[in-house]
């Protein structure tokens, strides 16, 4: 071991690489203008920002860096990933639509139902958002689909 000078020990070094890192499991959750850019890579796989900016035109003018900027923070959330072609980024989404969005329920059962489906279950049934004939053909899905893999 190297002698101490100030806080590190003389012959050890620490390396700092400039990386985004993410933790897919808890995520932050897209703002209202980055989840209408996702939801267009979502049905456009493999699109660039002017194919993007071009394809949300006639719903909502956005300008160049604007679409690019929210690319980008859409990458650093972990919803989008490029390839660059040329001198090309070409985006598209990191994850299913669908395993995202259990990814957030997942996040909102932890948070606000200590971690209890039955207990979010529960309460969309109380709250008239799932009537019980829903629950049961749910129930039967999922039986049929255990069913399946067995």
């Amino acid at each position: 071991m190297g002698e101490t000078r100030g806080l590190t020990p003389q012959g050890r070094y620490a390396i700092n690489f400039n990386t985004i890192m993410f933790n897919i499991r808890s995520r932050k959750a897209p703002t209202p203008l980055e989840q209408f850019i996702m939801d267009y890579v979502w049905a456009h796989p493999n699109c660039t920002a002017e194919i993007c900016r071009e394809g949300l035109a006639s719903q909502r003018r956005l300008k160049d860096s604007t679409i690019r900027t929210i690319l980008r923070k859409l990458e650093e959330k972990g919803y989008a990933i490029h390839e660059v072609d040329g001198r090309t980024f070409v985006y598209r989404a990191a994850d299913t639509k669908r395993n995202v969005a259990v990814q957030a329920a997942k996040q909102l059962i932890d948070r606000l139902c200590g971690g209890s489906v039955e207990e979010l279950l529960v309460g969309l049934v109380d709250n008239q958002l799932l009537e019980p004939k829903q629950l049961q053909r749910l129930a039967e899905k999922i039986a049929s689909r255990k069913e399946k893999k067995a």
